[in-house]
């Protein structure tokens, strides 16, 4: 197995005892990986980065090791002002000193720690865990938000600018393939429809940052509730993981985009659409944990666009997933052929539910 032969490339103590694939990620092949000496066990992540997704893994590993020095050099200077252990994986190096071993194939390995006695979790469980998981980005992006974008390479370019990503549904709909596809499933009409009447609309983030309102800084990318970890013997959060889309960008993204996963509490995969909806109680509690920390960075125009950004990081999945049906579900990982037209409907309905909540959100917003 050429996870086992991977592993084994890694600085790590003892021998190997086995490797088993594990978690539930949309693009990177993950597996945990075991060893044991005569007195001790470690364990630890085993990666393939997805080259289809990432084409330059050097670049990802530069920021991830940027972004993991800078996070635990400010957690240590803060060790004693905080009410729990902060934590965040650290990069395992393999045994030629590099951040990654490349295989036979040409595909990019990594090994990263594990959090222990911790857990993530794919939908929110309570309350408390909605403000923990509004917490533990608050914390990241104050911890982040004194570290140069210039010093991150922007290795997805166009990465949660959604403007691309309707060009990159106006490109699919000139191919054959796109055209048959939509075509083929009326729920497919039905999500084109709904894109459109929301086309002038798609660029109010972008035009915010052109005209200077808002910033470009150093983002997670990825904030869902899925990535945020929870202490099984505090139930408090102590870290977010994933950092493959770490990468400058606008803040609004990552709050948007932890809104959407955490508030809808039927997920991303759902059939029934009549069990979508945003949940205002999840986000109040989100909002008041993620301004427990963000209030020390966020300006007046970052708040004016706090709304946006739950609507619009919805939107755009839901058109992600829409433009990979269309191109043949390339991108996404997926277990039947209408996977991601469904998980476009999903984000679709859950953007409809934001928008009919709009005042109602706003005002816990301002009140956060």
């Amino acid at each position: 197995m050429k996870a086992a032969l991977m592993a084994q490339q890694f600085d790590v103590a003892g021998r190997l005892v086995t490797v088993e694939p594990t978690g539930y990620g949309n693009v990177n092949d993950t597996y945990l990986a075991i060893f044991r000496t005569t007195f001790s066990e470690e364990r630890f992540i085993l990666q393939r980065i997805s080259r289809s997704v990432f084409p330059d893994p050097p670049l990802i590993m530069s920021n991830m090791r940027t972004v993991t020095e800078h996070v635990h050099r400010r957690l240590e200077e803060e060790i004693h002002q905080s009410d729990r252990i902060w934590q965040l994986p650290r990069l395992i190096p393999a045994h030629d000193g590099n951040d990654y071993v490349v295989d036979g194939d040409g595909e990019y390995w990594r090994a990263i720690s594990l959090i222990a006695s911790a857990h993530s979790y794919e939908k929110v469980m309570s309350m408390d865990h909605a403000y923990e998981a509004g917490f533990v980005l608050g914390q990241f992006q104050r911890l982040i938000s004194d570290l140069s974008p210039d010093e991150l390479h922007d290795t997805l370019v166009g990465f949660h600018v959604t403007p691309g990503y309707l060009l990159q549904l106006d490109a699919v709909l000139e191919t054959e393939k796109g055209r048959e596809r939509l075509g083929s499933a009326l729920e497919a009409e039905h999500c084109l429809r709904f894109v459109n009447e929301r086309r002038a609309w798609c660029r109010v983030l972008e035009d915010a940052r052109e005209r200077g309102e808002l910033q470009v800084r150093p983002v997670h990318g990825d904030p869902k509730i899925a990535n945020v970890m929870i202490d099984d013997a505090t139930g408090k959060g102590t870290c977010i993981v994933d950092l493959d889309t770490v990468k400058p960008g606008l803040i609004h993204y990552d709050f948007g985009d932890c809104m959407r996963s955490a508030c809808n509490p039927a997920g991303e995969e759902e059939l029934d659409l009549a069990n979508v909806f945003f949940d205002t109680d999840l986000c109040q509690a989100i909002a008041r944990g993620y301004m427990a920390h963000a209030r020390s960075f966020l300006t007046a125009s970052d708040r004016r666009y706090l709304f946006d950004a739950i609507r619009l990081i919805t939107f755009e999945l839901g058109l992600r997933f829409f433009v990979d049906y269309l191109a043949g579900n390339i991108y996404f990982k997926h277990r039947y052929e209408a996977h991601n037209l469904n998980r476009a409907r999903v984000q679709f309905k859950l953007t409809e539910s934001i928008e009919t909540r709009e005042t109602v959100i706003r005002k816990l917003l301002e009140n956060a």
